[in-house]
């Protein structure tokens, strides 16, 4: 599998030199790599109309920086170049590949792109200033607004993306028909990746902001809603109501990413009772992990 990592230190260097015309730049030379990514998720790179929704519309509300923000985009590009964080993602990158090759996985792609790209403090407050997509086969991408607490964090986050990779080269996502029960797996067996390859130090705020009262909490709400269906609806349990109430989905009474961190503690329950390995676990069925976790039963 070849791995292209898009020079977006050197992108981003020659945006924010540029006194106009920098969406276009933003959208034909940094986004244009990724198209097919953006139309398999609808998205064009440009609209038909005048402010109509495109990728810069659609990047603007997922949290990535405004091009048009000099100060920001410049103080984050300085920490990114300073800490080498392209060629942090060029050694987790070869990490991941290192261990689908062992242990007999794939991704169902003969090359593999990847995006480093700055956020929005302000949007990613919740993310603690960072997060990511990997949910095509082929296309990873990486928001970040870098500072103290998630830079060390910044290989766990390619990872849980890169399983995503390896999780959609076996299992449809089906947008519409998705259940609760599909997307709590999906995350958790994401983050066990990512704890599996890099430690429970470096697992993201999504399972880590949790007491222990919540989390049972959390866990009596959603066992009962597993079945839930369609992307709006599952969403409501995955976000919590915070983030529901921004996108316009339905409040459930959550916390912000309950159900990562419910599906976290799903996967790592069942790994745990059946002595199954993220690699074995990463092939197996939303049903066989959720009936043989042990967290519903008890």
């Amino acid at each position: 599998m070849k791995l292209l990592i898009e020079n977006t230190v050197e992108q981003y260097e020659k945006l924010f030199a540029m006194e106009d015309n920098r969406e276009q730049y933003f959208r034909y030379s940094m986004m244009s790599p990724f198209e097919k990514m953006w139309s398999t998720i609808n998205v064009p790179i440009e609209a038909k109309s005048h402010n109509g929704y495109d990728v810069i519309m659609a990047t603007k509300m997922i949290g990535y920086l405004n091009v048009t923000d000099t100060k920001n985009g410049r103080l984050a590009l300085k920490i990114l170049k300073e800490i080498q964080a392209l060629q942090t993602a060029h050694a987790t990158l070869s990490n991941c590949i290192e261990f689908i090759q062992k242990n007999d996985l794939k991704i169902r792609t003969d090359e593999l792109r990847f995006g480093l790209y700055i956020a929005d403090p302000k949007k990613l407050e919740l993310q603690k200033g960072y997060c990511g997509f990997g949910g095509i086969p082929g296309y990873i991408q990486i928001t970040i607004f870098p500072n103290p607490n998630n830079i060390p964090k910044i290989p766990s986050v390619i990872a849980h993306e890169f399983h995503q990779n390896i999780r959609f080269s076996y299992f449809d996502w089906d947008h519409g028909n998705v259940t609760l029960g599909d997307y709590l797996i999906i995350e958790g067996l994401a983050e066990s990746f990512a704890k599996e390859l890099y430690g429970e130090k470096s697992l993201g705020p999504w399972v880590t902001s949790f007491d222990q009262e919540d989390l049972k909490y959390s866990t009596e709400v959603i066992k009962d809603m597993l079945n839930v269906k369609g992307f709006a609806e599952v969403s409501s349990y995955m976000f919590g109501d915070e983030i529901a109430k921004e996108q316009g989905y339905q409040s459930v009474g959550l916390s912000p990413f309950a159900g990562y961190a419910v599906g976290y503690q799903i996967v790592q329950s069942f790994m745990k009772n059946n002595n199954v390995g993220i690699e074995k676990a990463t092939l197996l069925t939303t049903d066989e992990i959720i009936s043989n976790c042990g967290l519903f039963t008890k």
